[in-house]
């Protein structure tokens, strides 16, 4: 009964844990405004894709994953041996479920991502990172909205 419990409450930190990783990652989408941007000015410029090239936007290391997977993997090394050995479970099971958790918080993160080289009306040419979830292509005319706190957006 006891195990049945203590796996019933793993179970129900893993889904939390799970939600938590997804609601930490930020948009970096040309389509997808934070709170803060809403209502701001936005300096508008238009130009011409000079080049597109694949890449990717690394996965965030907030520690939520380290210590969702130190949780769960002291969980289950505690329901190893008993005594002494139940406590070496626990230290053991902590520390590869931090490991474990840190780099599945990274992956899960993770995002598929454009460079996008633009050369504005004015002559100025840029490279802008956003979120791969818009197809551009060189010769095609974009526009480049700017943020007053430096960031920049390429959108159709």
């Amino acid at each position: 009964m006891r195990h049945n419990k203590t796996l019933l409450i793993l179970c129900l930190f893993l889904i939390a844990s799970s939600g938590l990783l997804t609601s930490c990652a930020s948009s970096r989408s040309g389509q997808v405004y934070s709170r803060d941007q809403a209502r701001q000015e936005m300096r508008v410029n238009y130009g011409t894709v000079q080049s597109v090239r694949a890449v990717q936007i690394e996965g965030t290391k907030s520690g939520v994953g380290a210590v969702g997977g130190g949780v769960t993997g002291g969980v289950l090394g505690s329901m190893v041996g008993g005594g002494r050995g139940q406590v070496l479970g626990a230290v053991v099971g902590a520390l590869g479920g931090a490991a474990v958790g840190a780099m599945a918080e990274e992956g899960v993160t993770k995002k598929n991502a454009l460079e996008i080289m633009v050369e504005l009306d004015t002559g100025e040419i840029l490279s802008v990172v956003q979120e791969a979830d818009q197809e551009f292509y060189a010769g095609e005319r974009v526009r480049v909205l700017r943020a007053n706190d430096g960031s920049s957006r390429v959108q159709k």
